[in-house]
């Protein structure tokens, strides 16, 4: 049997390769609808642009039907259509593939090279939870999920600032949201490091305002670096105070001094050049006017800043919008307390054995409300639904645990010896093609950061993973209410029955790998 595991995209770039040069044409097919008929779709209109009369040469057909490589999946036919050029796959042999070698579905891949050094800055842990606004928080939850993304891609991800109020750093535990903690003697040596000397005294020679150590005329600094394109224009004098100071001390200090804490053979020696790091700060629309106007202080006061400085902007929260993060935190907690009271009848909030339960649920329905779409949307609720579907899975292989040890079914055979041509379901392929399948590729996409582009501002996919866990969901959940997955305890049935296993075995790894990209652990129980 052929190793290594398959890829949407290799195939994908192999297909467009075998029709000769030009641009891309084919896409993988989603719908289950036209899935029953293909799996990947050259539209005519497109080869029409391609072959002049949108007749593709025999010889093309033939080569893209025999289609073979590293990572490319097996071609079963391909033939014109009225909408175009369809191919399908052997179905049976990618369900081997695949289901033979689940983990490597379930993770990204190995990076080729060290990833690269990140600071990841949310300039909204340095207040306390009564203060943090919803933007910041959903600015908070972008930060934490994005991080988790790097780290997984190889990047050497740094976290500032480290959160010093102990109340924001318990409010951050219920949202299981991972992020460093201050210890009691925070490093301050680096505030007077910074050249002081360049800082104007009040114009008119009259007084600084109390606490107010200098100003420093940002245009000008705007216009020095030629760097203007995404500031604000209204962006004009800063003044500069202790706090401010200080906030530049421990953006300058994690940059310098680096720590060796990332994946093994990631360590940066202390005092490396910081050019080789990118800054990004995640901000709310409220902070980015204060947040451009630190960036162009911290380039006047630090001949080292990193030249590589990219704003992410989180869009206001409009539901809810009157209340605090924690108010907000209290709202969706007693929600699902009073939903499962009323699903199971009786008051469960203050049972020990629920208490957990409902702190993974909260956080769970606050997370995909925040960030189920682009940082600048508005989001949704399926939060509770993607972990009711998650403790299905569970309860579906803990029957089967408990089965077996009944002597009802025999143990799992070696995954090498089962016969996945028995899968040929609609819901079973449109499981491995849409959910398992792709997985690897979708967490590239969340690891992705558009910083080419010119200018302060970038964009990143954190809706991606919250939008897919919610479809393989939906799917997983229609394929289990219509198929009986543990039949009748017969043996000409087992083998049907393992291969179905075996596949929502690959299942509940994605789910689990996505919802370890959110900070959320698995519920066996809902």
């Amino acid at each position: 049997m052929a190793t290594g595991r398959l890829g949407v995209g290799e195939t994908l770039g192999a297909l467009n390769t075998a029709l000769g040069p030009g641009e891309p044409v084919w896409y993988k097919e989603t719908r289950a609808r036209h899935l029953r008929a293909r799996d990947f779709l050259a539209p005519r209109p497109a080869l029409q642009a391609r072959f002049g009369d949108g007749q593709v040469p025999e010889h093309v057909v033939r080569a893209v039907a025999g289609l073979q490589g590293p990572g490319v999946a097996p071609v079963l036919r391909c033939e014109p259509t009225p909408a175009g050029l369809a191919l399908q796959l052997q179905r049976p042999a990618v369900f081997e593939r695949v289901l033979g070698a689940v983990t490597a579905y379930a993770a990204p891949a190995a990076p080729a090279a060290p990833g690269p050094r990140v600071l990841l800055h949310c300039p909204a842990l340095r207040g306390t939870p009564g203060a943090l606004r919803l933007s910041q928080l959903r600015a908070v939850l972008v930060a934490d999920h994005f991080s988790r993304a790097l780290r997984a891609h190889g990047a050497n991800v740094r976290l500032v600032p480290a959160v010093r109020n102990p109340h924001m750093r318990t409010f951050l535990q219920q949202l299981r949201v991972d992020w460093p903690a201050a210890s009691e003697k925070a490093a301050t040596g680096a505030l007077r490091n910074l050249p002081l000397a360049e800082l104007s005294p009040a114009r008119d020679g009259g007084a600084l305002p109390p606490g107010v150590l200098g100003t420093v005329c940002l245009k000008e600094v705007m216009r020095e670096r030629g760097c203007a394109a995404g500031y604000d224009p209204n962006v004009d004098k800063c003044l500069v105070t202790e706090d401010l100071l200080s906030v530049l001390a421990e953006l300058q200090a994690a940059v310098r001094h680096w720590p060796g804490d990332g994946p093994p053979g990631l360590a940066t020696a202390p005092d490396a050049d910081a050019d080789g790091c990118m800054v990004l700060h995640v901000v709310s629309c409220e902070e980015e006017f204060q947040q451009q106007k630190l960036d162009l202080l911290w380039w006047k006061l630090d001949e080292q800043a990193p030249r590589t400085q990219k704003h992410l902007v989180c869009g206001p929260v409009k539901a809810a919008s009157a209340l605090t993060a924690p108010e907000y935190y209290e709202l969706r907690h007693a929600q699902v307390c009073k939903a499962a009271a009323l699903k199971r009848g009786r008051e469960l909030s203050q049972d020990p054995t629920w208490t957990e339960v409902f702190s993974v649920l909260s956080a769970a329905t606050i997370k995909f409300e925040m960030l189920s779409t682009a940082p600048q949307s508005q989001g949704t609720k399926s939060g509770t639904f993607v972990m009711y579907n998650c403790a299905r899975l569970a309860t579906l292989f803990e029957g089967y645990k408990h089965s077996t040890e009944q002597g009802l079914y025999p143990t799992f055979p070696p995954v090498s010896s089962l016969d996945f041509s028995l899968l040929q379901d609609e819901g079973e392929w449109l499981l491995l093609f849409n959910g398992v399948l792709p997985f690897p590729e979708l967490l590239s996409q969340t690891a992705a950061l558009a910083c080419a582009a010119p200018g302060i501002h970038t964009t990143a996919r954190t809706e991606m993973m919250c939008k897919f866990l919610v479809q393989l969901s939906m799917d997983f959940s229609s394929y289990y209410n219509r198929v009986h997955i543990l039949g009748e305890p017969r043996p000409h049935l087992f083998g049907q029955m393992f291969a179905r296993l075996q596949l929502l075995r690959a299942v509940r790894e994605v789910l689990h790998a996505g919802l370890a990209t959110l900070g959320l652990p698995p519920l066996n129980h809902i």
